[in-house]
């Protein structure tokens, strides 16, 4: 269960203000079919978040050892670096909702927009962190829906009721502990 609440927390603050949020804006803002919308992030991120909790499961068990633990530690670490860089949304996502549809526009995107970001990487780390595929693809899942599902809703009102920049630096903090975290069980602080 730790796995299953850790994953959630830190990709719920983590989605906050990252572009595959600001792309569930635009969407919702651009098509107004908000169920669509949501099932394409839904099938998006179970797609996306499952492979990447598995190639962090199937690292972690192909190189184990105390180096590959401290590169994990050091990953988060480093994605508490990321998580204060704001960004930016693409203006790439158009009108092609006419050609194949909401539903299958919104999953072809995220999808493809998830790929190398933030989330998706901390998938990788969790995954080889806990050993545990499907909860942390459940975690992960769960926290983007968490993130992603009042955007649609809310559409551009979501992006002014909390600063980004305060959401950026809890999920920098978020990060930043889980890499002590790891960094004290590779020293013997916590066992």
């Amino acid at each position: 269960m730790e796995s299953l609440f850790v994953s959630t927390l830190v990709v719920a603050i983590a989605e906050i203000g990252d572009k595959t949020q600001l792309l569930a804006i635009i969407l919702a803002t651009r098509f107004k079919k908000p169920i669509p919308i949501i099932m394409g992030i839904l099938v998006a991120t179970l797609a996306n978040h499952a492979l990447a909790a598995t190639a962090g499961y199937w690292v972690a068990d192909f190189l184990s050892g105390a180096w590959f633990r401290w590169a994990i530690a050091i990953s988060f670490i480093a994605m508490a670096g990321w998580a204060l860089i704001p960004d930016k949304a693409d203006d790439e996502e158009g009108d092609a909702a006419g050609r194949y549809g909401v539903f299958l526009t919104t999953t072809i995107a995220f999808f493809l927009v998830e790929m190398g970001d933030k989330t998706q990487i901390a998938t990788v780390a969790l995954g080889a962190k806990f050993q545990s595929i499907a909860w942390v693809a459940a975690g992960t899942t769960f926290g983007m829906m968490l993130a992603n599902v009042p955007a649609v809703y809310l559409g551009e009102a979501a992006t002014k009721v909390v600063p980004l920049k305060y959401v950026r630096i809890g999920a920098a903090l978020i990060f930043l502990l889980l890499g002590l975290w790891q960094a004290a069980e590779l020293l013997g602080v916590l066992k």
